[in-house]
Formats: structure tokens, C-alpha cells, sequence
């Protein structure tokens, strides 16, 4: 089989499981795939530009697999792709650097670096910061021990991120579509959410984009977090109203935010989320490095070949 690999990743290709007739092709992810590749039976895509899978699902008639190597599939799903092609996602190879991620952002907020940066830059020892402090003081989040840590999107990345906070000490309990649960977490149902979040210290948003979870995170909601809680989010952007963010950060509702993703990314310079109080904003960068995609590619194509061979037969109930 053809196999197209985009050169902004690099694979051992040793661990792809690769036989002797096997065809791999790198090419750039955006710029359009040439004519002579169209015969293509696996495109493995990584950065592509939109305009780039697009033109690529237009041409590449005969593709059955389409491996993309993003947390969901949307992208790919978007560009149009036959409807004989398996499209799959990168389900689990960002899990521990969103995660690590998740926890940064977290922790940056619950020992004061941010406050600790302004001190530092009019070079002044914030005495008040050190020294003796009360655990636990009364309306602030200063530790992870023992702090209610909710993540509402409890998939891989979010199983992983629970294990991280659960670590440092914290009691986490995760929100999906179902209850139940996971990963020796407890799991609330999504519509039972408002129940939790009264006495939520950290909530971590990791939900997919769709109709369902556009602006989930609204004024409603961020009302009812208390007004020692931080909000993270490493999902994605429009799973949160922005406005109704900015403005519960600067009426003081809830103790601050740290996000890295937008509705509309880059995030423009007259934002006014970057004006608002006690948010901390990077640049979609919680990901963006897949942890052993050749574990899944592998194990992807292997489930191509059996069907080819008649010991599948569909081979979609063996794809992650």
C-alpha cells in the first residue's frame, strides 16, 4: 500500500509494522499532493492547512484510510473525504501533554506566580506570600491537597489530567455524557453538572467542539462556581462564552483563568480577554507534539491489511 506522511512529524518508520510492498511518501501538509500520488491508500495527517485536506480528499479516490493525528477528527471529517474511507483520530496521543499542561496552568494560579512575576519585576520580596500561611484559608485556593478539582470532558486527556491532580493531593471527579465510573474517578452525568460546581476549587474544561458544548460554560454556570475558583480550559474554545468569561474574571465572581485555546485563534490583539483580570493565555500549545503515533498508526494499518485479507469483516470495529 501507498502510505502518504506529512513532514511535520517525524516517525520511526521501524515501528510501523511496514511490509516489503509498502510505499512511503512524505509530503508537505500545505501544499497540495501531487498528481502522481492520488493512488494513495493511507494519508497519515499532521499541521495540514484546510485548504490542503481538502484538495487532498477531492483527489485521492481510492484512500481508505485517512489517520489523523489530532485529539478529535474534525478537521478531517470537515475536508470531505470519500465515504468509503475510515477517518480515525489521534485518541490518546496527547493525553499526558495536555494534561501537563492542565496542572501548569493550574498550578501557576494556585502559587501566585502570576502575582509573584509583578512583584519580581519591581524587585520586591512579597514578604505576605512566604512565611507562615494557613493551609487552607478561607475563600482561596492555595494548594492542591485536598481541593475539588472537576474536569468536565472525561475521555483520555481527561482520565490522564485526574490522575496528575489526584497526585498532588486533590479530589477529582469528572463530568461526561454518562454516570458512573472511570478509572477508579467518580463520574457525574453532564446535565447534573450545576450540582458540583458550587463547591468546584478548579474547574478544567476538556470538551470536544460541537453544536452540543458551544458556550457550555456560560454566565448561568460561571455564577454558580464560588469566588475562590479557577477555570482552565484545554478543550477547545467556543466550549466556553468568552464574553460571560471576561466579564465574571473582571467583577471579581470567580479567582481567575487560565486558557489555552479560543474561539477564534490566533486570538486577536483587541480581545478583550487579554485585558481581563487574573487570566493567563497561551497559545493553543498544551498539545501540538503526539506521544508515539506509530503505536496507532501500526495498529491501524494492520487492521487495513486484515480486512483486505478477509479476517475482518469491517474493519472500522477494529480502528482508534
Amino acid at each position: 500500500m501507498k502510505i502518504l506522511v506529512p513532514t511535520s512529524v517525524t516517525l520511526d518508520e521501524s515501528r510501523l509494522g511496514l511490509e516489503a510492498e509498502d510505499t512511503v511518501v512524505s509530503y508537505d501538509p500545505t501544499v497540495n499532493i501531487d498528481a502522481e500520488h492520488y493512488d494513495a491508500d493511507v494519508l497519515i495527517s499532521w499541521a495540514n492547512t484546510n485548504e490542503q485536506l481538502k484538495d487532498a480528499a477531492t483527489h485521492l479516490e481510492q484512500v481508505e484510510l485517512v489517520q489523523a493525528l489530532l485529539a478529535g477528527p474534525d478537521q478531517a471529517r470537515a475536508a470531505g473525504f470519500r465515504k468509503e474511507a475510515v477517518i480515525t483520530s489521534g485518541i490518546g496521543l496527547h493525553s499526558k501533554t495536555v494534561a501537563e499542561h492542565a496542572l501548569a496552568l493550574t498550578l501557576n494560579f494556585v502559587r501566585f506566580l502570576p502575582t509573584l512575576a509583578e512583584h519580581q519585576d519591581r524587585s520586591n520580596w512579597a514578604g505576605e506570600l512566604g512565611g507562615a500561611q494557613e493551609l487552607h484559608p478561607a475563600d482561596q485556593v492555595t494548594t492542591l491537597l485536598d481541593a475539588k478539582v472537576t474536569i468536565w470532558g472525561f475521555g483520555s486527556i481527561g482520565t490522564t489530567t485526574a490522575r496528575l491532580f489526584q497526585a498532588f493531593g486533590a479530589q477529582v471527579t469528572g463530568v461526561a455524557t454518562t454516570a458512573g465510573e472511570r478509572e477508579g474517578f467518580p463520574v457525574i452525568a453532564t446535565e447534573d453538572i450545576d450540582s458540583i460546581l458550587p463547591e468546584t476549587d478548579i474547574l478544567v474544561m476538556i470538551l470536544p467542539n460541537s453544536d452540543s458544548t458551544q458556550n457550555a460554560l456560560d454566565a448561568a454556570r460561571l455564577a454558580k462556581l464560588p469566588t475562590r475558583a479557577y477555570v482552565i480550559n484545554v478543550g477547545r474554545g467556543p466550549t466556553v462564552n468568552e464574553a460571560d468569561l471576561v466579564a465574571a474574571l473582571n467583577e471579581g465572581s470567580i479567582a481567575g483563568a487560565g486558557i489555552d485555546v479560543a474561539v477564534t485563534e490566533p486570538l486577536p490583539a483587541d480581545n478583550p480577554l487579554w485585558a481581563a483580570k487574573n487570566i493567563v493565555i497561551t497559545p493553543h500549545s498544551a498539545g501540538g507534539r503526539p506521544v508515539d503515533p506509530e503505536s496507532l498508526i501500526a495498529q491501524n494499518l494492520q487492521a487495513l491489511r486484515d480486512t483486505r485479507a478477509g479476517k475482518e469483516a469491517d474493519w472500522r470495529n477494529k480502528m482508534n
